[in-house]
Parts: C-alpha cells; structure tokens; sequence
C-alpha cells in the first residue's frame, strides 16, 4: 500500500434481475486477489474523480463481492454512467 492508498476500477453497478442500483458499485482493488483480503478493506473511503477533476463523489467499502476480491462501495450520491470502467482511489482508516 504506497502512499496509504489503493488503486481500484469500477466494474459494474449492483445490479438485481429488473433493476439497478447507481449508489452502489462493484470495485476490482489492485493487488487484492481473495475474499480474505478483500474483507480487511470494508470500511475504508473511496473517492471516484471525473476526468476533468471537477466532480469527486465519495463513498465507503461496506462489503466482499464474491470470492475473487471484489468488493461493493456505496457512494454518497450515484455515479454517472462514465464511472464505469475507471479509477477510484481506497484510503486507509
């Protein structure tokens, strides 16, 4: 962990069979690889910066994604649909 921060990528919104779900996203950490490590991030703040740097919409990791390391993170208010497939960054507590 350089800097006290990791790097992540959103995957996809939490998504239901008729419905989806933009305060939550599922995130892919760098470096975390199993549900193990995954659960030691849950509580830490995720920040997502738009290209331009003028929006940052911030949120928390509040639980494991299945057992590859994924993890879903709820945003203050709902990302927009660039989001998906870019950086956020995962501050330690």
């Amino acid at each position: 962990m350089e800097g006290g921060f990791l790097k992540a990528y959103v995957l996809s919104y939490r998504r239901g069979c008729k419905t989806q779900n933009e305060k939550y996203a599922i995130l892919e950490v760098e470096g975390v690889d199993s549900r193990g490590s995954a659960a030691k991030l849950i509580g830490r703040k995720v920040i997502w910066t738009d290209p331009s740097n003028k929006l940052k919409i911030s949120g928390r990791i509040v639980r494991v994604h299945g057992n590859k390391g994924r993890v879903i993170a709820k945003f203050n208010t709902p990302l927009p649909g660039q989001a998906i497939g870019t950086e956020v960054t995962v501050y330690s507590l």
